[in-house]
């Protein structure tokens, strides 16, 4: 069994001015977020839920991204009431967010 039910994975990635990368896209704060919510949510620890932030992921184009495992599926986000929805539906109910799925 894994440490964790669920491992997000932020990408917090910051390139060049002009080039495509998820930071310049609010990756940070929406990670922050995430992880201040699971908090609250008293969802943190051993056997549940790890907000992390990453590296280049490398879906720049499609971004910002996060990628949760271990279902290992990748979302697209654009503001906080997305990343609530993940929250709620993937990580809470186990429903994946088709939507914001890419």
């Amino acid at each position: 069994m894994s440490y964790f039910k669920h491992h997000v994975f932020f990408c917090c990635n910051q390139r060049a001015e002009g080039e495509a990368c998820c930071n310049a896209l609010g990756a940070s704060a929406a990670q922050t977020y995430a992880k201040d919510r699971i908090g609250q949510l008293k969802l943190k620890g051993q056997g549940k839920i790890r907000i992390n932030k990453a590296g280049c992921l490398d879906r720049c184009d499609e971004g910002p991204v996060l990628v949760v495992y271990p279902e290992g599926v990748w979302y697209t986000y654009v503001d906080n009431e997305d990343i609530e929805e993940i929250i709620q539906e993937h990580l809470v109910h186990g429903r994946i967010v088709e939507r914001l799925k890419i």
